[in-house]
């Protein structure tokens, strides 16, 4: 699976980002660098510079087919958005309208977008639910809305799944001191800093502060489900600024707190009603104010660095102002050079240039050196010095105006200066225009040949985990392979095996229904040592498995309660459940999402092989039963004896064999009596040698003597024998 996390270096993404790594997915991340930092990720994904806005996010969306974009990037300080309306806009308007249409044109399954509190603008009726009206007072807060109906009318148009969470006021590690929530972050690193805190108010407002873990968490959730539209994603828990610096005292004392004049506009009541992603997400925050508080105050303090100054270089000035002005010195001394030798022919030096006209020389040099910006500069000198010059041998400036030559000698000037400069600022636009196309075919060759690399990068490694991976779809075919078998008691015992490498936990079992759902039998378990359970539990004793079976549903053990499983499933057969299967222990990391998907596909696999099995059986059953009896015959009872060893030898359960006459097949009332003493999971067959035989399910020495007392007890003579010995 595949995720695209747009502004993925960011505070809030690198979070998300995280937790759909360690679900499985792999990451890939947008990110102009802009506010993220490549810091905050540290395990292994892809990573692109670009605008979210840019073209170049149709090459990766054509390189790789993402099942889910979270778009979190955008421009999310309120002050930045008042006094830049157009960059907020098209950071999170032009932005977001890319990344769908790109998400519908590659067929994303899900897009998550981020939204904000800042919605509601300042309604104060709290906490809001989502169908609450929405006035927002910022550009900010009108994009965010705009975008939300954006995401509803792709929805609508092209059938793109979207989910839009209106985020409350958002805190954690690696938070900046801008945008929605910095106030914690500032507070903390005020605090560390040791310096005083200002309240802009009196610290009566509220707000509803939620821990981003908890947030990255929702988030992965409701990719794991149907849930679409709008969604309030907040702790629903009102605190004020007041009881954020109480809390925070608690952890480190502060060295001062003063209060000022609230600001213009501020909200003074934040609260968002959470019930409708508590419902169709199945989450609850799970950080109080206080433990989200604690974390993110050590993290800051962890990576608090000493800032040391740094020497700045001197800026040189004169140097580049003296570039920008060396053209016009250039310039200004061609110009002296070309009096200093017109005066000097003119004065009889140079008999041999009396005719060159050192003026035209001048115009061209400068038209092809630096175009028109200095030839027409030249023209205008040129022409100036012409009159000049001219005056300085008598004539008069009304007869040097009027004199066509003169004018005729001026236009030579104009139009050469004008020519020279066009033809040469045209040819330099085109170099730069080509050098400008090179560099961008360049910046794309290699952008594409990046992707093309880590498109064959993936590839291998997606190989290599349907190979080797221990819970890649690959692996689990293989696995449950074990379960391609027709008897159900080998498919009690495999699919321990097969739910051990799935789950990666040692503690599994599996428990059989009896009929009248009024008991369970143990019949097979983890092998591990000291993992005891009872053989046998009575279903209206335990009202949390009573509930599994009456609901015929998966149970999760999200409040973690104690002697509970944490994951139960009930196999069902022709809409009776049949069986109970429980993992009763796992690591922590692995109790997530997609171990428990996985844990779902395991149980269908399950009941599919299960009830393969059992139609086989009742297909079967007259060849398997001696005819108008319950008693299997010798080949189908030594089938079962098999299982039997085989489950004993790899999962340690035991089995009890007791050895009866014969002649009691033959004997209507003693056979039922004996079938009444046996349990739903118990066997009667024939040996090879052709005696009678009741086979105990999950049985010790010590349960079998005790059966063995009960048939006496009703006349029925039995003795315990050992496979070995009687089935060997």
């Amino acid at each position: 699976m595949k995720v695209l996390v747009t502004g993925g270096y960011g505070f809030i993404g690198s979070f998300v980002a995280e937790r759909f790594f360690k679900e499985g997915y792999q990451v890939y991340i947008i990110d102009n660098l802009v506010s993220g930092n490549a810091e905050n990720i540290d395990f292994p994904h892809k990573f692109y510079k670009i605008n979210v806005e840019s073209k170049k996010c149709e090459e990766v969306f054509k390189s790789n087919k993402f099942d889910v974009v979270v778009h979190l990037a955008a421009q999310v300080d309120v002050t930045t958005s008042m006094k830049s309306p157009v960059l907020d806009t098209r950071s999170n308007i032009l932005g977001l309208s890319n990344i769908l249409d790109l998400s519908t044109k590659y067929a994303v399954g899900k897009f998550i977008f981020a939204s904000s509190a800042a919605v509601y603008g300042m309604n104060e009726n709290t906490p809001l639910v989502e169908e609450e009206s929405c006035e927002p007072l910022s550009p900010y807060g009108m994009n965010k809305w705009i975008g939300e109906m954006y995401c509803r009318k792709w929805n609508e148009l092209y059938d793109l799944q979207t989910l839009c969470f209106r985020f409350s006021n958002v805190y954690g590690p690696r938070q900046g001191t801008v945008g929605e929530g910095g106030v914690v972050s500032i507070f903390i690193e005020r605090m560390l800093d040791n310096q005083g805190i200002t309240v802009y108010g009196d610290g009566h407002q509220t707000r509803d502060f939620i821990y981003v873990e908890d947030l990255a968490d929702a988030v992965y959730r409701s990719v794991e489900s149907d849930a679409s539209g709008v969604m309030n994603l907040s702790s629903n828990t009102e605190n004020s600024v007041n009881r954020l610096i109480e809390v925070l005292q608690t952890i480190q004392p502060i060295k001062s707190v003063q209060y000022r004049e609230a600001k213009q506009g501020d909200i003074f009541r934040s609260s968002l009603d959470n019930s409708k992603i508590k419902r169709q997400l199945d989450w609850i925050p799970m950080y109080t104010l206080e433990e989200g508080l604690e974390k993110t105050y050590r993290w800051f303090a962890d990576h608090k660095v000493k800032e040391v100054p740094k020497p700045k270089k001197p800026e040189n000035f004169l140097l580049a102002y003296f570039k920008k002005l060396l053209p016009y010195l250039e310039n200004a001394l061609a110009f002296i050079v070309v009096i200093f030798l017109t005066v000097y022919v003119h004065n009889g030096k140079l008999y041999d240039l009396d005719d060159f006209d050192f003026s035209f020389f001048y115009i061209i040099l400068m038209g092809i050196m630096y175009g028109s910006r200095q030839s027409i500069p030249a023209v205008f000198l040129s022409s100036i010095f012409y009159v000049s010059f001219g005056l300085m041998q008598g004539r008069d400036l009304i007869s040097l105006l009027y004199d066509s030559e003169s004018l005729a000698q001026i236009a030579v000037y104009v139009f050469v200066g004008i020519a020279i400069g066009y033809t040469v600022d045209r040819k330099n636009r085109a170099v730069n225009s080509y050098a400008s196309q090179v560099q961008a075919i360049e910046e794309r060759y290699e952008f594409l040949n990046e992707i093309f690399n880590d498109t064959r990068k993936v590839k291998e490694e997606l190989q290599s985990q349907i190979i080797n991976s221990s819970d890649s779809f690959g692996k689990i075919y293989t696995i449950t392979k074990e379960l391609d078998t027709l008897e159900p008691e080998n498919i009690y015992s495999s699919a321990v095996g097969v739910l051990e490498s799935i789950m990666k936990s040692d503690a599994i079992s599996i428990y059989s229904v009896n009929k009248h759902g009024s008991f369970l039998r143990l019949s097979a378990k983890s092998k591990k040592d000291n993992f005891e359970l009872p053989k046998s539990l009575r279903i209206a004793d335990q009202p949390r498995i009573g509930q599994v079976i009456e609901s015929k549903e998966v149970f999760i053990n999200h409040e973690l309660e104690s002697n509970v499983a944490m994951l139960m499933a009930p196999i069902v057969d022709n809409g009776q459940v049949v069986a109970l299967v429980s993992v009763h222990d796992m690591q922590y990391e692995n109790f997530s999402l997609y171990h428990q998907n996985l844990f779902k596909v395991a149980i269908e696999l399950i009941t599919a092989a299960l009830s393969k099995a059992y139609r086989f059986w009742s297909a079967t059953m007259n060849e398997r039963y001696v005819e108008g009896m319950t008693v299997l015959k010798e080949e189908a009872f030594g089938k079962v004896l098999e299982t039997k060893r085989a489950t004993k030898e790899r999962l340690h359960i035991e089995y009890g064999l007791l050895m009866l006459d014969v002649n009691f097949i033959h004997q209507e009332e003693k056979l039922n009596l004996i079938q009444r003493s046996l349990r739903e999971s118990d066997y009667l067959g024939l040996g090879k040698s052709g005696q009678l035989l009741a086979l105990l399910a999950n049985s010790s020495k010590g349960d079998t003597e005790i059966v063995r007392k009960r048939l006496a007890e009703q006349g029925v003579d039995s003795i315990i024998c050992e496979e070995e010995v009687m089935y060997g």
